[in-house]
């Protein structure tokens, strides 16, 4: 007997046997079968899980796209200031009855020395008019701007407090408890504002609202923004204000840096503005009849009238070129 071929039969037929086995095992255990059941109930659950983060993160935008227009109809809503708002942006305690006394005083004032200047009705009561409705609002206006330049420097020093308590475990509430009892003027004042509107009943967001309305500067814009979105969607709210501290420093140092390079042009645009009336003036101080053309004959009049629309455009378009908005 050939035991070679006998072992090549055996090696053959265990082969042949283990093949088989391979093929029909899963077959006839059940085992293709459970794994085709699983791959069936597995696909519709990672398709419902696929359309519930798809879900969540549509409403997470359409929150966000929410918060972004609230505070477009706020920018909106910023320009119909009223005379109130305007005071409370001053930083001032008047009442309307005594900002419109202070506005009868000037306007009495102004109209007087203007009359005894000129002598003329007419001048005293544009005079009149322009204190009563002019001079008083330019005052508040001037009180807002420099208000809100100390707000803009002092409030990434606000928002690094508000980034250091909350990681060192400090609920957000406490921050700005803190800052409304220790930060400058007038970052003080506004946060303490924002905590008693908490105390009233205000949510966070609300309270931030309110002061974007009395601050109606970029950072408080910000701020606003990051606070709506953060309470609706969630996040790390101290790296966000971290980076806006960054962002509203670099602001800073790019407005200073551009206030320095445009020095120059704005030293010139001065020259240029009141070259003409000084020269004027120094022409009617040393030979006073030269110039009685100008105002004592129509033409010269007409020229007076001309000169002034001409400068009065020269100097708005050199102010409009200087004028940078960061």
């Amino acid at each position: 007997m050939d035991y070679g071929q006998v072992a090549a039969a055996i090696l053959a037929a265990i082969s042949a046997g283990g093949i088989a086995y391979a093929l029909l095992y899963p077959r006839l255990s059940g085992q293709a079968r459970a794994e085709q059941r699983r791959r069936e109930f597995a696909a519709p659950a990672a398709v419902r899980a696929a359309a519930d983060r798809e879900a969540q993160s549509q409403a997470r935008r359409g929150q966000v796209a929410q918060s972004l227009k609230d505070i477009e109809n706020r920018e909106k809503a910023r320009h119909k200031l009223t005379i109130e708002g305007r005071i409370e942006q001053a930083g001032l305690s008047w009442s309307l009855k005594q900002y419109w006394l202070v506005s009868a005083v000037a306007g009495v004032v102004l109209g007087i020395l203007l009359f005894a200047g000129s002598g003329n009705w007419g001048v005293g009561l544009v005079g009149f008019l322009i204190g009563l409705f002019g001079l008083t609002r330019w005052y508040l206006s001037y009180l807002g701007k420099k208000r809100m330049l100390r707000f803009t420097n002092e409030f990434p020093n606000a928002l690094d407090v508000i980034v250091r308590g909350i990681k060192s475990g400090l609920p957000l509430n406490d921050c700005l408890r803190i800052i409304a009892n220790e930060a400058q003027e007038p970052v003080k004042t506004e946060f303490r504002l924002i905590v008693e509107a908490q105390t009233l009943g205000l949510s966070l967001t609300d309270a931030a609202t309110k002061l974007f309305e009395r601050m109606p500067c970029a950072e408080a814009n910000f701020f606003g923004i990051v606070l709506a979105i953060q309470q609706k969607t969630g996040g790390n709210l101290a790296e966000t204000l971290a980076n806006l501290s960054r962002v509203i420093r670099e602001r800073r140092k790019m407005r200073d840096k551009i206030k320095a390079v445009s020095m120059e042009a704005k030293a010139s645009a001065a020259i240029i503005g009141s070259l003409p009336p000084a020269v004027a003036g120094l022409v009617y101080l040393t030979s006073p009849g030269y110039m009685d053309a100008l105002w004592t004959t129509d033409a010269g009049r007409i020229a007076l009238v001309g000169c002034a629309v001409w400068m009065t455009t020269g100097v708005l378009v050199m102010r409009k070129m200087i004028n940078f908005e960061i």
